[in-house]
């Protein structure tokens, strides 16, 4: 019998042992999801800046080749 009980407080006591591990490190892991959280938004507002610099990039490049196609309208005039 107290082989038995002696056994179940050993277990009570690598349990509450455990838990203490545990919830010691809740706001270090608290802090760190927070953090990713943070680091979340930012990316997505990230994406969306740049998915709107791809767009005014396309849009120049549209202007370019429109510049492009005058110029060379205008130095054939001259030529010809």
């Amino acid at each position: 019998m107290w082989i038995v009980l002696a056994v179940v407080l050993l277990a009570l006591v690598v349990l509450a042992v455990a838990v203490r591990a545990v919830l010691t490190r809740l706001p270090a892991l608290r802090r760190a999801a927070v953090a990713l959280q943070r680091r979340q938004a930012e990316a997505q507002a990230l994406a969306g800046s740049a998915e709107a610099l791809g767009e005014r990039a396309e849009t120049l490049q549209q202007q370019l080749a429109t510049v492009q196609q005058r110029v060379e309208l205008i130095q054939a005039r001259r030529r010809g």
